[in-house]
């Protein structure tokens, strides 16, 4: 696996909101253009540090969004582009979604 799909990471700490989910089996381009779309409006936004995603196939994915502060979370989950991208999902797109927020304490790896 190449280290670029690896999220590029401060020291500790800040906060992970993980996203897993369950896909339907409809619409898989009109989800992928909005997926693109929300990762470069994810990147725009203030405390973002980085993601990281995979998805199986038979459509578990999980999503690491890095951020900052709570408030940086906070402030994501309110956009309203992505609101609008949360209610089609919930609609249309997912059959199941947990989302978690933790804080990341330590960190440490192969580099």
């Amino acid at each position: 696996m190449s280290s670029s799909r690896f999220a590029k990471t401060p020291q500790p700490p800040y906060y992970a909101v993980i996203f897993t989910s369950q896909r339907t089996a409809t619409e898989n381009d009109a989800y992928g253009n909005m997926a693109d779309q929300m990762e470069v409006l994810a990147q725009q936004q203030p405390g973002f540090l980085g993601a990281e995603s995979t998805r199986g196939a038979d459509g578990l994915g999980i999503t690491v969004a890095y951020w900052e502060t709570e408030a940086d979370i906070a402030a994501w989950k309110a956009n309203a582009d992505h609101l609008a991208a949360q209610r089609a999902g919930a609609e249309r797109w997912y059959e199941h979604y947990e989302v978690r927020v933790a804080k990341v304490e330590r960190a440490y790896g192969k580099r």
